[in-house]
């Protein structure tokens, strides 16, 4: 689930990346990964103290970081202490997997071959790319289009005019029409000259029972992933920035956009046009009212409303002065 799966990589010896660095191990790369994913043949960076932990759980021998946080990182960790994090590690990554910074057009669609998808239902125009595969009892609406290598589990039931790349999607799940799922998302760095894409080597992943309704867009993630929990509803025209994890049993009305790597827990309701801040983390049991702007975390079993977003009560004592 977490290895890139639809971006072809390059590999690279550690001086290659990084020539002005003296390294005591001279390792191979072959990926980039988050701290908590990293494997010795990765590289993974910490740019804030809030995933310090993360530290604890990775193999990684290589890590990009700034000179403040490098004293969170320990011995074993090679450190490569550079001025702008995001930047290197947007350099690195561009190396490594050279197409990630562009959505390309997938020139391996082709009309949806009758005999490999034999149990499944395709309306007009629909286009599969290479290597996509998809379960028993599915049906496919017309003008959709599934790019290479996506994988779709059994009895899913897709609209019109969807487009999927880069994810991979469980059983039972139905996609109204309209919906974009796995696209790149906006993420650059800024700069005097130029602004800084930010390559996205992430996925989708939509899990089982889940339902999307019309003209919902879900990034994937940049260095993780995107995720969407078990049985988890969403209205029309929701946005989801890449790494947002949203747990099972939620309920997502019309027009909230999430912003990029907040993390959502279960059973979470959250009503229309409300906006959720990047790198929040959501307990479970939440409850958030329409039209809320959420900007910091919020613990487990909380009703919340308003801009920014406060406890029920106080938010209801404001309105009557």
């Amino acid at each position: 689930m977490n290895d890139v799966i639809f971006f072809k990589s390059k590999n690279y010896h550690i001086e290659k990346l990084f020539p002005k660095f003296n390294f005591s191990k001279k390792l191979i790369i072959k990926g980039v990964k988050p701290l908590a994913l990293a494997n010795k043949n990765d590289i993974t960076f910490l740019d804030s103290a809030k995933y310090q932990l993360d530290v604890l759980k990775t193999k990684a021998i290589y890590c990009i970081t700034n000179e403040k946080l490098s004293t969170k990182l320990p011995e074993k960790i090679e450190k490569i202490i550079v001025p702008n994090v995001l930047l290197e590690l947007a350099r690195v990554t561009k190396m490594i997997y050279p197409k990630s910074d562009v959505d390309y057009p997938d020139f391996s669609l082709r009309k949806p071959s009758k005999q490999k998808f034999f149990s499944v239902k395709f309306g007009n125009n629909v286009l599969i790319g290479k290597n996509v595969k998809i379960g028993k009892n599915c049906v496919i609406g017309s003008n959709t289009v599934i790019e290479h290598d996506v994988k779709i589990g059994k009895n899913c039931v897709f609209g019109s005019n969807i487009i999927i790349k880069n994810s991979i999607i469980g059983d039972e799940v139905v996609l109204q029409d309209n919906c974009k799922i796995g696209q790149k998302g906006f993420g650059f760095i800024p700069n005097k000259s130029k602004n800084i894409k930010f390559p996205h080597i992430g996925k989708v992943i939509i899990k089982d029972f889940v339902e999307i309704a019309s003209g919902c867009t879900i990034d994937r993630g940049s260095i993780d992933n995107t995720i969407i929990g078990e049985n988890t509803y969403l209205d029309n025209q929701v946005h989801i920035a890449h790494n947002v994890k949203i747990g099972s049993n939620c309920m997502i009305a019309g027009q909230v956009g999430f912003a990029g790597s907040s993390i959502i827990g279960n059973n979470v309701s959250i009503g229309g046009q409300a906006g959720i801040s990047g790198h929040l983390t959501i307990g479970n049991n939440v409850k958030i009212g329409g039209g809320s702007g959420v900007v910091k975390d919020i613990e487990d079993n909380q009703i919340v409303m308003g801009y920014p977003a406060m406890p029920i009560k106080n938010f209801l004592k404001n309105l009557k002065k």
